[in-house]
This record gives structure tokens, sequence and C-alpha cells, in this order.
């Protein structure tokens, strides 16, 4: 059963974000000192993938929590 939902947990929402997020996954990995590059990255730990993951996670919610603070309530 588990094997059948990874194929669609990469679906994009909004699939016009693709090639941005692709960017900033390299980007945060950089940030991170994470040898992540484009390919195949098998090398690498399940915890530094997770990392990078969950660092992107942290981001994007600062990002909002910040684009939210800066609006006024009505």
């Amino acid at each position: 059963m588990s094997g059948s939902s990874n194929s669609t947990s990469n679906k994009m929402n909004v699939p016009e974000a693709r090639a941005a997020m692709e960017q900033f996954k390299y980007e945060v990995a950089n940030e991170i000192g994470v040898p992540l590059k484009k390919g195949y990255n098998g090398d690498l730990t399940s915890a530094q993938n997770g990392y990078v993951g969950g660092y992107m996670v942290k981001k994007m919610i600062e990002a909002q929590e910040r684009a939210m603070a800066g609006k006024t309530q009505g």
C-alpha cells in the first residue's frame, strides 16, 4: 500500500512553480552544507535529504509568516 502512494507524493499543486522549487532546493542544500547535485544523489544519507526538505519547509513557513504579518486584517 505505501509503495503506491509514493507515485503521487511529488505532485506539484502549482506545476508552474516546479523550476523555482528545484532551484530553491539546491539553494537550501548549499546553504546548509549538503552536497546535493543534479542527477544521482544516492550517496547522500536519508538524514541529509530530510534536512534539506525540512529546512525548505521552515523557510517557506517563515516567508509566509512575514507576508501575513505585513497584511492588515479587515
